[in-house]
């Protein structure tokens, strides 16, 4: 079981996958969007899945929310409308339009400019407290906004800035000391338990596979 900082569509290539979460029946699909902050387990039934993680300071979020087919109580989305071309392409930029085509939505500039700091300044403490008087607000008043236009807090949000970080050093091989440092975790075991917790593996299990992080909307999109 693991719980995302933000959305994230999951797929399997080879076969369906099974979605778990706490106290309900489990549901295999082909394609499932699942919430920020949703605690749940996926199961692979084949070789290979693709999960995109949808930056909610984008539009790119609400775009592929659009897409599914249905969604549950949970707010687990299923059945995208592209599901049979998502299964076969492999060129991560069409991929992307594909699974979420999408114009510009709409988001408070203040609360843009916000995330955007938090991503470009991931390992540093970007508070709460520094970014509502960056925007003329109230610590409370800017917590409710940021939640309310990216739907995850701002804690789950700034973890998520370290953790684009932590995989960016993971691509280029680094250990888990010079990731924890830069990332802005206080320890090699705070970012190996940060890291499981939000993505159900630890990340040693990636240090020896290529991996490729891809951000099609800048500073304002990851996958």
């Amino acid at each position: 079981m693991h719980s995302g900082s933000v959305a994230c569509l999951a797929v399997g290539v080879d076969a369906p996958f099974t979605v778990a979460t706490p106290g309900a029946e489990p549901v295999s699909a082909r394609t499932a969007l699942i919430p920020a902050r949703l605690r749940h387990q996926l199961v692979a039934g084949g070789d290979r899945m693709v999960f995109c993680y949808l930056d909610p300071a984008s539009s790119r979020a609400k775009a592929c929310r659009a897409q599914m087919a249905r969604q549950d109580a949970r707010g687990i989305g299923f059945d995208h409308v592209a599901e049979a071309r998502l299964i076969r392409l492999d060129d991560p930029e069409q991929w992307l339009r594909q699974a979420a085509p999408t114009a510009p939505a709409p988001i408070d500039d203040r609360i843009r400019e916000a995330a955007r700091l938090l991503l470009a300044s991931p390992g540093s403490e970007v508070s709460a407290q520094m970014l509502a008087v960056r925007c003329g607000l109230s610590v409370s008043r800017f917590q409710h906004l940021f939640s309310a236009q990216t739907g995850t807090s701002f804690r789950r949000y700034r973890l998520w800035a370290r953790m684009l970080r932590a995989a960016d050093l993971i691509s280029q091989g680094h250990d888990l000391t010079t990731i924890a440092a830069e990332a802005g975790f206080s320890s090699p075991s705070h970012a190996t338990s940060t890291f499981h917790a939000m993505f159900g593996l630890p990340p040693s299990r990636l240090l020896d596979l290529p991996l490729i992080v891809t951000r099609p909307d800048g500073h304002h999109g990851g996958s």
